[in-house]
């Protein structure tokens, strides 16, 4: 019978940061504290960082494998732990993907906590990392399964370096929902079911036309609940030969609270300091509403399920202007001041290419070539 709540004791760490490398994790019941398995592996050449995100990563998907419901997380790692709990942001492109690979592991338990610990209650984990990073020195063995390591550089490796395997990209074809009645009159559209205008379906079946010269074979379709996108992308699916679509919560708009259905105009002028708050930060909310670090977590979780799930294919997401753009923020390792600076044209199309070793190519921002005639 599968433990229903384990323990994950994860560690990293490189000789050189960066520096030859490896990781240790250990998943343990957590009510007889009995060790239920062990991942250790030399990663070459990587950092710190690199190194304990992949211990996590092991050691998730070792308590996936044993079928546990609810983990528990201790890690010697503050900044791994701060920013899987979306206290801390993640400013080094490097990290992202690791980041979100290990929160689209987390989507798959009904609960999982991160406590930081001291490096003396990890030795078990570092006893692990320890000897994966002397075999990374010489020559690199395993006793577990790694996802791609992040970083690796060849010419800095050890001699017995050998080169990754060439992966598939996963494509994503990022829509926005066409344009509603607060699209054209530039209202703050979050969690309201505002239906497509007109305009808006006349831009969908335009949409749909393009998607499906874009990408004739699709692996599914996604949609936000909202109907404005469900609309759009049953278009689009119909376009493709009717793949199924597939609506997703996580890809649902920014809940902008009081802000809802106001102009930019009417919410500068009612809550001045809290929109110079909003503007500054992404980790503040408007008045009763959703911080955007909150929608990315959620895109993030979104995207990580997907290059998991469709690995070398194509994936149509069909959502609003918030989770769209962190999205390509982090596609782009661009700054928060991206998110306020880009322009998402209604039913305009976005893609991105993802392989499982953390490569990115953003192939097209906001194209809006289809939309010509209208």
């Amino acid at each position: 019978m599968a433990p229903r709540v384990v323990t994950v004791e994860a560690d990293g760490g490189s000789r050189g940061n960066p520096g030859p490398a490896g990781y240790g994790a250990v998943v343990r019941d957590s009510e007889t504290g009995e060790v239920l398995a062990e991942r250790s592996e030399s990663l070459g050449t990587a950092t710190n960082n690199v190194a304990e995100y992949q211990g996590l990563i092991a050691g998730l998907t070792a308590a996936a494998e044993l079928g546990a419901a609810e983990v528990d997380v201790r890690m010697d790692s503050k900044l791994v732990v701060e920013q899987m709990c979306g206290r801390w942001q993640i400013k080094h492109p490097g990290l992202r993907p690791l980041a979100a690979q290990a929160a689209g592991l987390v989507g798959r338990f009904a609960a999982v906590r991160f406590t930081w610990i001291p490096r003396d209650q990890n030795r078990h984990a570092d006893a692990l990392a320890n000897a994966a990073m002397d075999a990374a020195a010489g020559r690199p063995t395993s006793t577990g399964t790694a996802a791609p390591v992040v970083g690796s550089d060849p010419a800095t490796a050890p001699a017995s370096w050998e080169p990754r395997p060439t992966f598939t990209a996963t494509r994503l074809i990022l829509v926005r929902h066409g344009e509603t009645e607060y699209t054209e009159q530039r209202r703050y559209s979050g969690r309201g079911d505002v239906p497509l205008s007109e305009k808006g379906r006349a831009q969908v079946r335009e949409t749909a036309t393009r998607v499906a010269a874009l990408a004739p074979t699709v692996a599914a379709v996604l949609s936000s609940p909202l109907s404005r996108c469900t609309a759009t992308a049953a278009a689009i699916a119909g376009a493709l030969g009717d793949v199924p679509v597939r609506t997703e919560d996580d890809l649902i708009e920014c809940d902008f609270g009081q802000w809802e259905g106001r102009t930019f105009a009417e919410v500068r002028e009612g809550w001045p300091g809290e929109m110079d708050a909003w503007l500054a930060s992404p980790r503040v909310a408007p008045p009763g509403g959703e911080s955007f670090t909150h929608v990315a977590e959620r895109a993030h979780r979104v995207v990580a399920g997907l290059l998991t799930a469709y690995p070398g294919e194509t994936v149509v997401l069909v959502s609003h202007v918030s989770p769209i753009k962190l999205v390509l923020r982090d596609a782009l390792a661009a700054g928060d001041g991206f998110l306020h600076r880009l322009f998402l044209d209604a039913a305009g199309i976005s893609v991105l290419d993802m392989w499982p070793d953390g490569g990115v190519a953003v192939r097209t921002v906001n194209d809006t070539s289809h939309l010509a005639a209208l």
